[in-house]
């Protein structure tokens, strides 16, 4: 078991201010108060170290889903804040419209040993969803300064996610992202369905399997004129749509698909990418190279705001030559130096560790624990994952095909379960399993144990 968190002096009366004031001021994204009113609900956390946090009482938790698939390296890395300290001293910002700083120039050149063949640049932002808008927009731009002028609408997957701006929004098919009150979207999006098909038409009912839904995205590609289409953007594996993974073969079709019709292939890497997967990268587990890669989250580990486009070669050739080809637009903290500097450190600490193979032996051992724990547990109906980056399924029952419906309350009702043995993670009917990188065999072992009390209290709990 874990080394219990050491004890903070907060007492009660002053955690509850805490708790008081964060519901009067504090807007937790996607969350309202009648939400996380109740008891324990409104979580602060005070500290962490490797796969653990601590809230101000001192009650110690794992992070079961890295924050947001976010902190790779964990949790208290001293090496990652004296670095940005370093820096900020050193020099805190620089201009991205004017020139360039030391630790841009270095990060950039260490991703190119990593990525796939060929993506040389890369455009530093702030977020993964900037790092979307940023990609569709050179997409276009792309097309453009080849003279074709007419390419601006993107295919993109039904259950994808890629993040809430107005333009990412627009090609989201997350199915648990209530689009309508942002309508209307930005126009030119094409939706397919994803790998496991959509609705009534899923695989598992209908008999289909991926490739016929990669052929269908050339079905739907020509009936929207190829002359149009400027891009395809999907994730590698989806966490949004089930962390199934894809056959090679659906890869191969979907780069295919662009070749043929002179599209960019946009690989969404916002979550897949940094060992997450068990490779660097997720597009990696198939025999294809993206013309773009979009990252942020594992790039720095969360502890500086940085995302990134990684261009292929022949996509950042179409922005040389005269002035009226550069790029339009930027970014006031793109490349900022400190999140630069750290984002390099954090690579350095991948590399010294070995975190990417980790992520692949340790989580083959994990997925194999929750395999078990599904086949003991009545309310667990499948479990899938790759690296560490997995998914428990729940249904009221399986055998039956019976799921939880909305009257059971599940969001709330399972991040109180969890939290009550420890777990940190989303709420609702399924259960993200994606520890931070530095997972060891024990640990793995502890998350299984917990996962099981977690699994048996909803089993004995009453439902609808």
């Amino acid at each position: 078991m874990a080394t219990p968190a050491p004890e903070l002096s907060n007492d009660p009366g002053t955690i509850q201010d805490y708790v008081d004031r964060g519901l009067r001021h504090l807007w937790i994204h996607t969350q309202n108060n009648e939400g996380l009113s109740g008891d324990g609900r409104f979580v602060v956390v005070h500290s962490g170290e490797g796969i653990y946090l601590d809230d101000m009482a001192g009650r110690r938790y794992i992070d079961l889903m890295s924050g947001l698939w976010v902190v790779a390296a964990g949790h208290g890395r001293k090496e990652l804040a004296e670095v940005a300290a370093r820096q900020m001293a050193t020099m805190s910002y620089a201009n991205p419209f004017a020139y360039a700083s030391e630790p841009a120039i270095d990060l950039a050149a260490r991703l190119a040993t990593h990525t796939p063949e060929d993506i040389n640049r890369f455009y530093f932002v702030n977020t993964g969803a900037e790092a979307v808008e940023t990609a569709i927009r050179m997409a276009k731009q792309y097309h453009w300064n080849r003279g074709n002028q007419g390419k601006f609408k993107v295919v993109s997957r039904v259950g994808s996610y890629h993040g809430m701006t107005h333009g990412a929004l627009s090609v989201n098919g997350g199915s648990y992202i209530n689009r309508a009150p942002f309508e209307p979207l930005v126009p030119g999006n094409i939706p397919v369905p994803n790998t496991e098909g959509i609705g009534a038409l899923g695989n598992e009912s209908s008999g289909l399997d991926d490739t016929f839904w990669a052929d269908f995205v050339e079905e739907m590609v020509k009936f929207h004129r190829p002359e149009t289409v400027a891009a395809l953007i999907a994730e590698p594996i989806s966490t949004a749509n089930g962390n199934h993974v894809p056959s090679a073969r659906y890869w191969e079709r979907l780069r295919e698909i662009c070749d043929r019709y002179d599209m960019l292939l946009i690989a969404d890497e916002v979550i897949d990418g940094f060992g997450r997967t068990g490779r660097w990268f997720g597009i990696q587990h198939f025999p294809v190279v993206p013309d773009l890669m979009t990252v942020a989250k594992g790039i720095s580990s969360g502890y500086a705001p940085i995302a990134a486009v990684m261009a292929h070669d022949r996509v950042s050739e179409a922005f040389e030559g005269g002035p009226e080809r550069a790029f339009i637009g930027g970014s006031t903290f793109g490349a900022h130096p400190v999140s630069c500097a750290v984002a390099l450190a954090n690579i350095e600490i991948f590399e010294r560790e070995g975190l990417v193979e980790n992520a692949c032996e340790i989580g083959e051992y994990l997925g194999g624990c929750l395999r078990q724990l599904v086949d003991t547990r009545r309310c667990a109906a499948a479990t899938r994952g790759i690296g560490l980056m997995h998914q428990i399924d729940l249904m009221k029952d399986p055998k039956a095909r019976v799921p939880f419906g909305a009257e059971d309350d599940m969001p709330n009702r399972m991040a109180d379960i969890l939290r009550a043995h420890g777990l940190l993670a989303r709420g609702g009917s399924t259960i993200h399993v994606a520890p931070p990188l530095v997972l060891t065999r024990a640990q793995a072992d502890e998350i299984t144990e917990r996962l099981d009390q977690t699994l048996r209290d909803l089993e004995a709990s009453p439902v609808t």
